[in-house]
């Protein structure tokens, strides 16, 4: 089975047969599509993590976005399962461990404005404002028709502390 033909197969589950009002048949659904997938497969994996976190189970998406990442999981998968790791483990309120994901991730190509909103929310849960609105900010200026010198310098001088009132 191509990638292509797999995506599509997936696009299809979550438009067609995903209820979030019914997550033990959209588990059953997704479990049955993935049993196309060797066992251990790091797509399958993913794949399996995404509903259950779409579902809002939280804590038994988190190991299945590690397996899948430590089976090898390669490209934007890859990258999408980091941001999706730590976007959950914002969630559950392990939002040090986000921070420390999606800083260490590598540009994340398509997604690398889900990965900087992502890290801005972590960082802000931290209590790191000025970095998390520096990140925000940095996401949202190559999207800008004007102003990019002057927010890029306002940024950079961006501090963590919170003493204006």
């Amino acid at each position: 089975m191509t990638d292509t033909t797999w995506q599509q197969k997936i696009d299809r589950f979550y438009e067609q047969e995903f209820d979030d009002n019914d997550p033990h048949g959209s588990i059953a659904g997704m479990r049955n599509l993935l049993s196309e997938r060797p066992e251990g497969d790091a797509e399958a994996l993913f794949e399996l993590g995404g509903v259950h976190d779409a579902l809002g189970l939280e804590d038994e998406a988190i190991p299945l976005y590690r397996r899948a990442i430590e089976a090898g999981l390669e490209g934007t998968s890859a990258l999408r399962a980091s941001i999706q790791l730590a976007s959950t483990l914002r969630n559950v309120a392990d939002s040090a461990e986000a921070v420390s994901i999606l800083e260490s991730m590598p540009n994340a190509g398509v997604d690398e404005g889900a990965r900087q909103a992502f890290l801005a929310l972590a960082l802000h849960d931290e209590g790191r404002h000025g970095d998390a609105l520096r990140t925000a900010l940095r996401a949202l200026i190559p999207t800008l028709d004007g102003y990019k010198r002057a927010l890029t310098d306002y940024a950079a001088k961006l501090s963590n502390n919170v003493t204006r009132t």
